[in-house]
């Protein structure tokens, strides 16, 4: 099997309405789609989800490292050589994540349409649906309590609240919503960097009763030390989002203690293979992983959806970065109810076209 042809193109995705977080307000994306087709007539289907802040990457440099790099190793490869092919892409773009998941996503893809079988299955298939989370971004209380009430009247029973620029206002807003729904859902904290170790300290002791699940990087990205000390000095598990980018910095925050829990996102770290060995390195040092996502047409959450399907160390799930996407040309690849993520019926990743 050998690739023969190679298209890319960026599409532009608003959102429905925009949403804040600590250091941005975010009103649409682009994500860069990847369309692959081999000399028996598979397509594979990949996409980037460039964020500057996140990974470094435009839309445009995602474009620029396809014409330059992707392109020319892909064009004749076997896909069936998927590893050899996403080391060598690896060592052309090391600083282009997005970039390279489009294309390790495109491959695998078409290595699961090969062997006939939805990608989950091809990589152990070890469970068939997932838990999502939805998220709330930063607004004012009332906003916060009426948004709540729309997701949980929608089925879904895991919220994520982001905060981080007041503590004393995600304090309230912690507390109320728990006041208000009780027990009947799960309640995750995202301070997406905003806090200092001793303000993460504070909001967790303040927060004692509300019974949080898990809080998600609480502090700045490169202090290992404060994210250290929150987790040695917390009840509460403490996972790493944005101190996460690579293989190496599981290694040197599980080595050191820093983490309970990380956030593998594909677009972040570089692809599914790069994930798997991240996942694995956290399950060496029994740290559990969630699966979380960038604003990402429903193409790159089902995979990461067959990502959090086929390891049993991936407990957890906050694959909703495509629910407010308008325009996006890959709705229906996989299926939502009452908060569960299941696969499309479809082989690879689920397009059926």
């Amino acid at each position: 099997m050998k690739i023969t042809s190679l298209e890319c193109y960026p599409i532009d995705l608003p959102l429905t309405e925009p949403y804040t977080i600590f250091y941005e307000t975010i009103d649409h994306c682009v994500n860069v789609v990847l369309r692959i087709e081999t000399d028996n007539g598979l397509t594979g289907w990949g996409c980037a989800a460039p964020d500057l802040p996140v990974t470094g990457e435009t839309p445009e440099m995602v474009l620029s490292d396809f014409q330059q790099f992707i392109e020319p190793v892909l064009r004749s490869a076997d896909p069936i050589h998927y590893i050899r092919v996403h080391e060598m892409l690896k060592s052309l773009i090391p600083s282009s994540p997005s970039a390279l998941a489009m294309a390790d996503m495109a491959i695998y893809d078409l290595v699961a349409r090969y062997a006939r079988m939805p990608l989950y299955q091809f990589l152990g298939g070890y469970r068939d649906n997932i838990p999502t989370s939805i998220t709330i971004g930063i607004l004012p209380l009332a906003e916060t309590l009426k948004k709540a009430k729309t997701f949980i009247e929608q089925g879904f029973f895991i919220l994520k609240l982001k905060g981080g620029k007041s503590v004393e206002e995600d304090v309230e807003k912690m507390i109320l919503l728990r006041k208000e729904f009780g027990k009947r859902i799960a309640l995750r904290f995202d301070g997406n960097q905003g806090y200092t170790a001793d303000e993460a300290l504070h909001f967790i002791q303040e927060t004692a009763s509300v019974g949080i699940e898990l809080i998600e990087q609480p502090t700045i990205k490169d202090d290992l030390q404060q994210l250290h000390k929150v987790t040695q000095e917390s009840h509460l598990p403490i996972m790493a989002d944005e101190s996460l980018t690579s293989l190496l910095d599981v290694f040197r925050l599980t080595r050191h203690d820093a983490i309970d829990m990380v956030n593998i996102k594909i677009q972040k770290v570089g692809g599914i293979t790069n994930s798997l060995h991240i996942n694995s390195v956290a399950k060496a040092a029994s740290v559990e992983a969630m699966v979380g996502c960038m604003d990402e047409c429903e193409l790159g959450i089902a995979a990461g959806l067959h990502l959090a399907l086929c390891r049993p160390n991936i407990y957890h799930a906050d694959l909703d970065g495509h629910l407010d996407l308008l325009n996006d040309p890959f709705k229906g690849m996989i299926r939502l109810h009452k908060g569960v993520l299941y696969p499309g019926e479809g082989i690879g990743l689920g397009l059926v076209r």
